[in-house]
Parts: C-alpha cells; sequence; structure tokens
C-alpha cells in the first residue's frame, strides 16, 4: 500500500516545528543561569524573548505569505539557516544589547518560518483527518519543549551557557534543513482534495475580504488573548519551580512534562475537534488552561509542580492547532499561509507581552503572584470572545471570481 505524502508533510512538520521553535524557546531553561554568569538582569533576558514574539510575528506573516508565493520548502529551508546563525552568533554576544539584538531578531524572524508555513501546507493536503494532521504538525511544539529544555539545562550544567547555545544553534543546521528538503506543496489535483466538501470552495475569500471580517478579529484577539494568557507563566516556569526550592534540574524536567503534556493535549484535541467542531473544544481548553494558571499561585513541591504541568500542558497545547482549523474552515485553502499568518502574527504580540511582563513584575515585586494573577483574568477574556465566533457568510454565487492580490 502506498504511503500518502501527506504523512511525510506532517513527519517533516514535526521535525521541523520541533527543533526549530523549540531551540527558541529553549532561551527559558538560560534565564536563569544567564544572569547568574552574565550578571544581567531577568527583565533585560526576558525582553530578548518579547522581541522573539514580535519578530516572529512579523515573520509569520511575510513567511506564510512567501510561502503562497514561492512554496513552503523554499521558505523553510531558508528559515532553517537564519535560525542556526542566529544562535550560534547569539551565543558570541558580548553584551545584553548585543544578545536581545541578534537573540531576539534574527531567531525571531527565522522561528517565523517554521510552524505557519508547516500548518498551512498541511491543511492543504488533507481534508479528512485535517485536524488530527494539523494537531501532529503542532505536536512538534510540545515535542521542541520536551527536548530541548533537558538537552540546553544538561549542555549548561555540563559546559557554560555560550556552549550550550552554540551546539544548539548547531544542531539546528544538522536536522531542519535536511528536513526541510522533503517538503512539498500538495498537487492541484491531490488526493486529499477529491471530495472536498463543496462549502469550501464557497467560502473562498481574498486576503483582503478575510481580513476585514468580523469573524477574522474575533479569531484574532482570541488567539492574542491566549497566548497572552500562558506566554508568561510558560517562560517563568522554570525560575518559578527553582525559587520555591526545585533543584534546576527537577524544575526543567517540569517543563519538559509540561511539553509532553501539551503533546498529548493537541492529538486528543485534534480528535475531539474531528468530531464535535473546533469551536467548542476551543473554549472547553482555553477555561481548562485559565483555571491552571490561577493555581500556580497556590504551588509548591515539586509534586504539585508536575501535576500542574499536565494539566496546563494539556490546556495550552490542546487550543494551539484549533486556530489553524479554523482559519481553513472560515476562510478556505488558497489563502490559508497568508491569513493564517495574520492571525499568527497578532497572537504573537500576546506570547511576547507575557515574558516580559512576568520579568517586569517580577523584578518590581520579587514574585510572580501578579503575572499568574493577570494570566488567569486575560485567560477569561480569552474565553469570552472564543463564544462569538461565526462563519463569515459565503459569496454570493452569481458574483465573478474576484481578483487575488498577492
Amino acid at each position: 500500500m502506498k504511503l500518502f505524502y501527506g504523512w511525510v508533510i506532517v513527519g517533516a512538520g514535526i521535525v521541523v516545528t520541533c527543533i526549530g521553535v523549540g531551540a527558541m524557546l529553549s532561551l527559558a531553561i538560560f534565564l536563569q543561569p544567564m544572569s547568574e554568569a552574565m550578571g544581567w538582569s531577568r527583565t533585560g533576558i526576558s525582553t530578548a524573548a518579547l522581541l522573539n514574539w514580535l519578530c516572529m510575528g512579523v515573520g509569520s506573516f511575510l513567511w506564510g505569505a512567501l510561502s503562497d508565493r514561492f512554496g513552503t520548502r523554499a521558505v523553510v529551508l531558508l528559515g532553517g539557516v537564519l535560525l542556526g546563525l542566529g544562535l550560534v552568533t547569539a551565543s558570541q554576544a558580548a553584551s545584553l544589547g548585543q544578545f536581545q539584538l541578534v537573540f531576539g531578531l534574527i531567531v525571531g524572524l527565522a522561528a517565523g518560518s517554521f510552524y505557519t508555513p508547516m500548518t498551512a501546507t498541511t491543511s492543504r493536503w488533507f481534508t479528512r483527518n485535517r485536524s488530527l494532521a494539523v494537531a501532529l504538525v503542532s505536536a512538534g511544539l510540545s515535542a521542541g519543549s520536551a527536548i530541548m529544555a533537558p538537552l540546553a539545562r544538561w549542555l549548561i550544567t555540563s559546559y557554560d551557557w555560550r556552549t550550550a547555545m552554540l551546539v544548539i544553534g548547531d544542531l539546528v543546521w544538522l536536522v531542519v534543513i535536511p528536513a526541510a528538503l522533503l517538503v512539498r506543496d500538495p498537487p492541484a489535483t491531490a488526493p486529499a482534495a477529491v471530495g472536498a466538501p463543496a462549502g469550501d470552495q464557497a467560502r473562498e475569500l481574498t486576503v483582503a475580504q478575510a481580513l476585514r471580517t468580523p469573524q477574522f478579529a474575533a479569531i484574532a484577539l482570541t488567539y492574542f488573548a491566549c497566548c497572552a494568557a500562558h506566554s508568561g507563566p510558560i517562560f517563568h516556569m522554570v525560575t518559578h519551580a527553582i525559587d520555591r526550592g526545585v533543584p534546576a534540574m527537577a524544575a526543567a524536567t517540569v517543563f519538559s512534562v509540561a511539553g509532553l503534556a501539551s503533546l498529548s493535549g493537541k492529538i486528543v484535541c485534534g480528535l475531539v475537534a474531528d468530531r464535535v467542531g473546533a469551536k467548542r473544544t476551543l473554549v472547553a481548553g482555553l477555561a481548562l488552561q485559565a483555571v491552571a494558571v490561577s493555581l500556580y499561585v497556590f504551588t509548591r513541591g515539586l509534586p504539585s509542580f508536575y501535576a500542574l504541568a499536565v494539566m496546563f500542558g494539556f490546556a495550552y497545547g490542546g487550543v494551539m492547532p484549533l486556530y489553524a482549523i479554523l482559519v481553513r474552515e472560515y476562510f478556505g485553502a488558497r489563502i490559508m499561509g497568508t491569513t493564517f499568518g495574520a492571525v499568527a502574527f497578532v497572537s504573537t504580540l500576546g506570547m511576547a507581552l507575557g515574558p516580559w511582563a512576568g520579568g517586569s513584575l517580577y523584578d518590581a515585586f520579587g514574585s510572580y503572584f501578579w503575572l499568574f494573577i493577570g494570566s488567569f483574568g486575560i485567560g477569561l477574556g480569552a474565553v469570552a470572545i472564543a463564544f462569538t465566533f461565526r462563519p463569515p457568510r459565503q459569496l454570493p454565487a452569481g458574483l465573478p471570481t474576484p481578483i487575488v492580490v498577492h
């Protein structure tokens, strides 16, 4: 039986997002040792993460548009080269300002070339099992956290933070570039496209039309609030555990447990969304995420950190692939890369806010209490906005097909 190439795309997407985005997210592990070794404040290092997400947001939109025009393989290949270069260069930074510019700008821009283009391409390959396929690609993000966190911690303990970051940059080159060569865009007559629901074609809009709909605004704002709610707790999870008396290596494994739980959340919620719908699954996941964030205020001891990491990881992981499914269902496949890139850009503003806010609040008050309280409130806001989702109205069948400006 011939293997459907869409599953090869899924496999390549898992590898690319795991190593590519996981390398950027490993900054959470570097936070405490870099602060001690270099005398840099947590706010200063967290600012690099803020720049990461801002640049990743801009990159998601630009890379998504480029993938629609030139193909996903070229985009992911170029992103892999750029990401490795950013990490290797950042490992040699002589000042906080240099580190913020190199790690924040180059690494963030490069990381935007992976998740959005690979998700858009995967959604084009599949009609049946689409939610599961997209969830599996998104699971690479969780696998990245689970793999890169202990690897970074071991390298830092065995050598130092500079050597660790240099090795991770080399690993990106060794893994992401070969994986990118496996990526293909689906042919016009791909098997998955045959028998696609008629509504898919009826819902095809231009980019300009999609970006002006209230539905786009609702999805983008929900994604923003969702990411703003969980980004701070994720980034400061390890340092918070260390502050509570958890040993450094054990704290890194808490991060890995959250990543593994996130992976399971993506797969489970992808399966559930295929059966009950992406919106219902999203609302439930966002509510669980808000509750989990609030519980960090009361967490003490390694066992409770592990338990909460499972709950929190499952929640924030489960909701992440659902936004791509909603964009695909609401706005069609033809402009998926650009439209989802625009949604992802808004979401990364939320991802940028959390780490910086957490570092600032810690430096101001000496604890993460207000980070978790604020994140809980924002998480409830995400639930409220998600309830407003409505599919966009279909274009009248008699109207001529509008010209698409790429």
